[in-house]
């Protein structure tokens, strides 16, 4: 089976999923429904031949034989036998929120008194457990998982080794910035609660992005910080954009959590990771710039280019990429997993071992070394971390 299905690698490739000019929109996270252009390049480790029979497998099919019908019968069995076998390392859901906190009892009062989360567990390791994964010496964790909808987040403490806070100067547009965003069922009350006990303000006053913005227009948004000077995002979706679930009446304020978004420098080589290794698709794609922008994200001039991941199920991952203004810091190469600029987003795959040696022979940076088999943290290209972690389906499958 295995040279069967290394002479016809090529019939695989003819049908990667990613996004083509011409098949049919995708809503965006941020909008109304955008065609996505596509997300590889030349330099792509994954791109496939053009639609013409001299790229056609040859030995079992000649280019004369390729429509009668026992040809394309076992052509399609072949190439979704190929598709299943070249899916398993993908993402299949985008999992937990990640923050390091300094002190999470703190932490734990923001998010379950200022916001509406729900603690729902609470552990603490042995001291050096978690160095293998995090790249550390002799650390011992504290972390609460916490829900909102149907949405979590982790807050771990390092109660050893503690690293540095988020830098007073962090900006917006620093490569380091990383945030989630909640969705309001109205933004008026949810900013009015905010205001009333006293949140330190990244944005002026919500915002409602520019009707003449057909990928944005009418979303309102709101950026603010947490106790530890983490950015969080409240953001209000019209009818007809965002996902339909923001859209079910209900009579909580707080829904749960639409995205993170991560500022990175460059979105091809951010797509050509995350969407060509990872598997996630795009969704949507959107410029945003205007007073609106500046005044949501704090920064003067700022011209943005977002584009909107998603995996099977999940919250997004949205790019955030800064056109103006230039001089974002890249992430200190000194930066550890213990500092509080260290975020990392779960996501769940079926082959872990699989997904990490192609990763490693794209020169993706691990954090993670040692010997568990069960989860991973790599960083993508502007240094966001990301913990791979084996699904739970196929980690039940495996021990059978």
């Amino acid at each position: 089976m295995n040279v069967v299905v290394r002479r016809f690698a090529g019939a695989a490739r003819r049908l990667d999923p990613r996004p083509s000019e011409s098949r049919p929109s995708s809503p965006s996270i941020r909008g109304d429904a955008v065609a996505a252009p596509p997300a590889f390049h030349k330099h792509s480790p994954l791109g496939w031949p053009q639609e013409d029979c001299a790229n056609e497998p040859t030995g079992l099919f000649t280019c004369g034989e390729r429509h009668t019908p026992w040809a394309l019968g076992a052509r399609v069995a072949l190439v979704l036998l190929l598709l299943v076998a070249s899916s398993q390392a993908a993402v299949r859901e985008v999992g937990a929120i990640g923050l390091t906190v300094g002190d999470l009892d703190r932490e734990i009062e923001f998010y379950t008194r200022v916001l509406p989360f729900e603690k729902v567990s609470a552990s603490k390791s042995t001291a050096g457990a978690a160095d293998g994964l995090l790249g550390l010496t002799g650390t011992q964790l504290r972390s609460a998982d916490l829900k909102i909808g149907d949405e979590r987040i982790t807050l771990t403490e390092h109660l050893t080794n503690k690293g540095r806070p988020i830098p007073s100067d962090s900006r917006s547009f620093d490569h380091w910035f990383q945030h989630i965003a909640i969705v309001v069922s109205d933004m008026d009350r949810a900013y009015e609660h905010l205001r009333r006990v006293k949140v330190k303000h990244v944005s002026t006053a919500p915002q409602t992005l520019p009707a003449w913005n057909k990928d944005a227009g009418g979303i309102k948004a709101f950026y603010f910080r947490d106790s530890e000077d983490h950015v969080l995002e409240i953001i209000w979706f019209p009818p007809g954009k965002g996902d339909p679930k923001w859209q079910q009446t209900t009579t909580n304020l707080f829904l749960g959590i639409d995205h993170t978004a991560i500022v990175v420098s460059d979105t091809d080589k951010s797509l050509a990771f995350y969407h060509d290794l990872l598997g996630m698709r795009v969704v949507g794609r959107a410029e945003n710039y205007g007073v609106e922008q500046e005044h949501l994200n704090q920064v003067f001039g700022a011209r943005l280019r977002i584009t909107a991941l998603r995996a099977e199920r999940g919250p997004g991952i949205e790019f955030l990429e800064y056109i103006t203004p230039p001089g974002g810091r890249t992430l200190p190469d000194d930066a550890k997993a213990n500092d509080l600029i260290f975020w990392q987003t779960w996501l769940h795959v079926d082959d872990l071992h699989r997904l990490e040696q192609r990763l490693h022979s794209n020169g993706a940076r691990f954090v993670s070394g040692g010997k568990d088999t069960a989860q991973r943290i790599v960083r993508d290209p502007d240094g966001h971390a990301l913990r791979l972690v084996v699904a739970p389906a196929a980690s039940t499958a495996a021990s059978r």
